[in-house]
């Protein structure tokens, strides 16, 4: 992508992530780049939320040539370039709103653009696709850095060879052991990184922002929220490519493992034991609640619960769900 302002004379970039990927450091770095290397004005903020590990979280980055000041810190709406840092953030947050169908997609995923495509009816122009998490984990990096380099490799007004000294910078004083592997990320991220540009599309059709139901106009008196409501999440977007595998034939059901979650994945059922006493026996995990923190694992006396890579629709087939019968759930 060329440097092609939009009607208010900016390039803007929106970065869809969770907390702990480190997708405000990508942020910081492109417009560090910019502004040192392109002569570009340029600056970077985000949208926390909850402010904590696991929470969706938006980072914006505004261009503009170096005659124009930037005094718009709103966030960015209708980005040129959308980078979801993973891909399930697609069935938890509106992540293609105001893109345009002209703009750029990219998406950390293990699947090619024309598959991503057929999978989430994206009608975007160009989808460029790196499978970062899989980097990352070769490097014992987070995946940031890969996300970085496939940014890169749809942009040819940023120059790439100054992402190194923006990694050192950012890495070289606190953690200086992890410029070299986070360098060798971002290179294989820029390489590895699939690009499609599709001719099919319906063009001048952007995405639209459905409207919120809880607006100053429309919620609820007093502001309550109707129905259940966090038993119904799924936080399964957390993860940042492991979870916990659970083997039902070692386990001693001793709950180590339900003591130390922090978000109680954990499925139990009233049975009676080789002496005929009560007792609470593990059914296996609810991974719609489990963020991959790998405490259970940890803990873990007999090795009945193990890291494990996240395996594409591995914790739809593993899942046991929590008996919220009293709530309409599974009894």
């Amino acid at each position: 992508m060329e440097f092609i302002p939009n009607k208010h004379g900016f390039v803007e970039i929106r970065l869809e992530s969770i907390g702990g990927q480190g997708a405000y450091s990508v942020g910081q770095m492109l417009a560090q780049i910019g502004v040192e290397g392109s002569h570009l004005h340029a600056i970077c903020f985000a949208d926390y939320g909850s402010e904590k590990k696991g929470a969706p979280v938006k980072t914006f980055v505004r261009f503009a040539k170096d005659d124009v000041t930037i005094l718009n810190y709103s966030p960015v709406n209708e980005p040129q370039i959308v980078a979801v840092f993973h891909e399930l953030l697609f069935k938890t947050q509106p992540v293609t709103d105001g893109l345009h169908t002209d703009g750029i997609l990219i998406v950390n995923t293990d699947q090619t653009p024309e598959q991503l495509r057929a999978m989430y009816n994206l009608n975007v122009k160009t989808i460029v696709t790196v499978d970062a998490t899989k980097i990352a984990l070769q490097y014992k990096t987070k995946l940031n850095t890969a996300m970085l380099g496939a940014i890169f490799s749809s942009l040819n007004f940023l120059d790439p060879t100054l992402a190194a000294d923006a990694i050192e910078k950012m890495f070289g004083y606190k953690y200086p052991h992890l410029v070299e592997p986070n360098v060798s990320t971002f290179k294989d991220g820029m390489e590895q990184a699939q690009t499609h540009v599709f001719t099919d599309v319906e063009a001048g059709i952007a995405h639209t922002r459905k409207p919120t139901p809880f607006g100053y106009e429309t919620q609820n008196q007093g502001g309550e929220i109707a129905g259940p409501n966090s038993y119904t999440k799924n936080l399964t977007a957390s993860r940042e490519g492991m979870m916990p595998e659970y083997l039902n034939e070692k386990c001693i059901h001793c709950s180590n493992c339900d003591n130390v979650c922090p978000d109680f994945c954990f499925v139990w059922e009233e049975g009676v034991d080789a002496r005929g006493r009560a007792q609470m026996f593990l059914q296996g995990i609810d991974y719609n609640y489990c963020k991959g923190c790998l405490k259970c694992v940890e803990v873990c006396p007999t090795q009945a619960l193990v890291s494990m890579v996240e395996e594409r629709d591995y914790a739809d087939a593993h899942r046991v769900q929590k008996p919220f019968d009293f709530l309409g759930g599974v009894k």
